[in-house]
């Protein structure tokens, strides 16, 4: 059980750094986008856009948000959220939950 455990690990941790990886380019590129915008509160800095991504985007707790501010800004900006919602909530997430299930 112990050895298991310790192999599923190792996937845990590749699942987590793919999602760190994608959070942080995903928050360069809203920063980027949101340079002297509205939607600049929510994505200051790049610790902040990661922050705002895992919590809103990643985790979806309080999804609406992020979305509605972003669909008045700019569709761009909506559909690279889409973009990020896909991958991470949907695919890197799920990566996880199976990967500890298994």
């Amino acid at each position: 059980m112990i050895k298991g455990m310790i192999e599923a690990m190792r996937s845990v941790a590749f699942a987590l750094g793919l999602l760190f990886v994608m959070l942080y380019v995903f928050g360069i590129a809203f920063v980027q986008l949101c340079e002297d915008s509205p939607c600049e509160d929510f994505f200051p800095d790049v610790p902040s856009a990661m922050h705002e991504l895992l919590l809103n985007a990643a985790l979806m707790d309080g999804l609406s948000n992020l979305v509605h501010p972003l669909k008045e800004q700019n569709l761009v900006l909506l559909f690279l959220l889409y973009a990020f919602i896909f991958l991470s909530a949907l695919t890197v997430m799920n990566m996880l939950i199976g990967v500890i299930c298994e």
